[in-house]
């Protein structure tokens, strides 16, 4: 079923957009989906406006230069070794391992078994 932009849905779409609602909101009140919604606000080149989504607050970031890391202390490196930011994590490492949890989480990812495979198939030609 194809939904038809008549100029009175344009103008009801417009005004909710200016409104601030959300596309599923609009898209109910228009009896469409948002997709139809977004779809058409892009056509029509309306404003783009923030995602509703928030962003997850960043933890703070320790800042531990090579002086200040000690034994026990993540050696996660961030930023470019060669400018001053450059720093350690410096949160309480996993026992047994050079970094804390969640560094250990990206350092140790095991394989999948597609990656095997297709590490295989790579190494046999």
């Amino acid at each position: 079923m194809t939904f038809e932009w008549t100029p009175q849905h344009i103008a009801a779409l417009i005004a909710l957009w200016n409104q601030g609602l959300t596309t599923s909101d609009i898209g109910g009140r228009l009896g469409i989906t948002k997709n139809a919604v977004v779809g058409k606000v892009h056509r029509l080149g309306l404003p783009k406006r923030g995602s509703p989504i928030k962003p997850k607050p960043e933890k703070p970031v320790n800042v531990v230069s090579m002086a200040k890391l000690r034994p026990g202390m993540c050696v996660w490196p961030s930023g470019d070794p060669g400018t001053e930011d450059f720093r350690f994590c410096g949160d309480p490492i996993v026992p047994g391992k050079p970094y804390c949890g969640d560094h250990c989480e990206r350092a140790y990812v095991k394989p999948s078994k597609d990656d095997r495979g297709r590490q295989r198939r790579t190494a046999n030609g």
